[in-house]
């Protein structure tokens, strides 16, 4: 079943950070992009479901394809993870306001106008993506997220492959991960979240008290305060995720602040702290200066 719907653009909307985002896999077996758009396969409350943009000047032509019928609870969801993979979710606005006179990130703000957080399309997606990619290169984190796609996912109808659920990770032993390169511990954290999140025991819910799940995430084997922070920033747009355990960052606050050597993680969480309540997009922003000539 196919539903289609448009969601306005803000001025200046970056097409091409989108594109990017989501067209890091090469083989792009869950995601497609063109110069027109995107596609995009997940599952959502156990349905195939293909999530397709298409770029205009001032709006996104939406179209949620489904696997059988879409029913107005299955619909909602798909509206918010267009808005997700869109990047619609912070506006940057009360940012650009706080760093306007900064010394360190104004510039950086003003070369790159119009920057926006692309997040994944659920929750469970950013969670699990940031574990996958926890202490290795984006490259083999990559080709880990593609084994673990093919592995626990569903294919959509058109051939694309759909992001899997917590109930089909669930389902998976350990040596499915182990011998696609996976390391035990990532294994092992992968396979204890999403059971967790298939009983019950966890909520991944956008409504729920931020601090009250960094505690309950903290609580889990092999989930430190990077994964959560990331999480909170795909996963949940929330406005004041504090990267400093980030290398990225890190690397481009020692790039614009100078000095012998690269901030250590106390010193980058204090140097973050002067954007507070806004260090999500500090993070966007200092991931982009590493771009800059």
């Amino acid at each position: 079943m196919r539903s289609d719907l448009v969601l306005a653009l803000p001025r200046g909307y970056r097409t091409a950070d989108v594109l990017a985002f989501h067209g890091r896999d090469a083989e792009g077996i869950a995601e497609q992009v063109s110069p027109e758009g995107l596609r995009k396969g997940v599952l959502l409350s156990g349905t195939p479901v293909v999530l397709e943009a298409r770029f205009g000047d001032q709006a996104a032509r939406c179209s949620v394809d489904a696997e059988g019928d879409a029913g107005p609870a299955l619909l909602a969801q798909a509206r918010e993870a267009l808005l997700n993979i869109l990047g619609l979710r912070i506006d940057p606005a009360d940012f650009l306001a706080l760093v306007r006179d900064d010394p360190v990130l104004g510039p950086v703000a003003a070369r790159h106008p119009g920057l926006r957080i692309v997040q994944s399309a659920t929750i469970f997606e950013a969670l699990t993506w940031a574990i996958i990619g926890q202490q290795i290169n984006l490259p083999f984190a990559i080709s880990l997220r593609r084994s673990f796609i093919v592995l626990a996912g569903r294919r959509h109808p058109c051939g694309l492959w759909c992001y899997p659920e917590a109930a089909d990770v669930a389902r998976l032993a350990l040596e499915d991960l182990t011998s696609r390169k996976f390391s035990r511990a990532k294994a092992d954290t992968l396979l204890r979240l999403a059971r967790l999140v298939a009983d019950g025991s966890l909520v991944l819910a956008p409504q729920r008290p931020v601090d009250e799940l960094v505690r309950e995430l903290l609580a889990i084997k092999g989930i430190g305060p990077w994964t959560v922070n990331y999480t909170l920033l795909r996963g949940y747009g929330y406005p004041d995720c504090s990267l400093e355990g980030d290398v990225a960052v890190r690397t481009a606050l020692h790039r614009l602040h100078g000095g012998p050597a690269r901030p250590d993680i106390p010193t980058a969480q204090r140097l973050l702290a002067a954007y507070a309540p806004q260090r999500t997009m500090a993070a966007a922003y200092l991931w982009a200066s590493l771009a800059d000539a």
